[in-house]
């Protein structure tokens, strides 16, 4: 039998018609389907997961509170959250939040959601305050990330102690070899006129990543598994804040997905195969959330 009729043989078996119209499916990194409960007890192994989604992809956040409700079932309880949609400074916030402390209102008041939150995110909020498990935000302060776009990672110097409490330590060493970060300089131009100011961007996305692969790692006891939702571009390839976590924890077991959009559903498109572990694929134009 060759390649040609073994695909639609192998959908077939897995339950997929040519005349479906899904809202997504699920790829290894090889190309080949995956079901969801596969994936599932794949994941369930793990130290830390990541969760690469599109930030205004409806299926992506229905499935990020499918797998967090699950995986809190299969590793009983030992299970905490990791958003990048959160910054280090209202940590204290998200705690109280979760644990019934505060109330909503002052929560949103004070936390500086982002604008889908109610629609994405608070309904992870709101399964962690009802099951009682950890959310951790571990993004950097967006002002910090600002300041270092601008006027490059020396800007970090002038913090004072309190503030660089919120930060990966300093000083921090970027990877400008790194597959996402030589993309972000290709996209940006690399022309000698601008060079400085996109070298500053970098710096400011490895601010991020490295924040959030030293607080992903803080938050995490022993014997739990940590699940963390960032955009796809931090955990692609395997790099970005997986990078920074290997450099600072080399012996956890990490697994990624990531959420791309294709035109069809049928097979993965061979440049998405790299991106993760499990990739995610949803129709290009599927609605979105803004």
């Amino acid at each position: 039998m060759t390649k040609k009729h073994l695909l639609p043989l192998l959908l077939l078996l897995l339950g997929f018609r040519a005349d479906d119209r899904p809202a997504y499916r699920l790829f290894s990194a090889a190309g080949r389907p995956v079901r969801y409960e596969k994936m599932l007890n794949v994941l369930a192994k793990a130290d830390v997961v990541f969760f690469g989604e599109q930030h205004n992809d409806p299926i992506a956040h229905w499935l990020a509170l499918q797998l967090t409700e699950d995986l809190l079932r299969l590793r009983q309880g030992q299970l905490v959250l990791g958003l990048e949609m959160f910054e280090r400074d209202v940590q204290p916030l998200v705690d109280q939040y979760t644990t019934g402390e505060l109330a909503a209102p002052a929560f949103e008041a004070q936390s500086r959601p982002w604008p889908n939150y109610a629609t994405d995110y608070k309904p992870l909020l709101e399964l962690a305050r009802q099951q009682k498990f950890r959310v951790v935000g571990t993004n950097v302060p967006r002002r910090y990330a600002a300041l270092v776009a601008k006027g490059s990672l020396a800007a970090l110097d002038t913090l004072a102690a309190p503030a660089k409490a919120w930060l990966a330590p300093l000083p921090l060493t970027v990877d400008y070899d790194l597959p996402g970060y030589r993309n972000m300089a290709r996209m940006f131009g690399s022309d000698a006129t601008h060079a400085a100011s996109v070298r500053q961007i970098i710096q400011a996305q490895a601010l991020k990543d490295a924040t959030m692969a030293h607080f992903l790692n803080q938050a995490r006891p022993a014997g739990h598994l940590l699940l963390h939702l960032n955009g796809s571009y931090h955990s692609d390839n395997h790099d970005g804040i997986l990078d920074y976590l290997r450099q600072v924890n080399p012996s956890l077991k990490v697994l990624t997905i990531s959420v791309v959009l294709q035109e069809q559903l049928n097979q993965l498109d061979e440049e998405n195969r790299p991106k993760a572990d499990f990739v995610l694929v949803v129709p290009s134009d599927m609605t979105k959330t803004y």
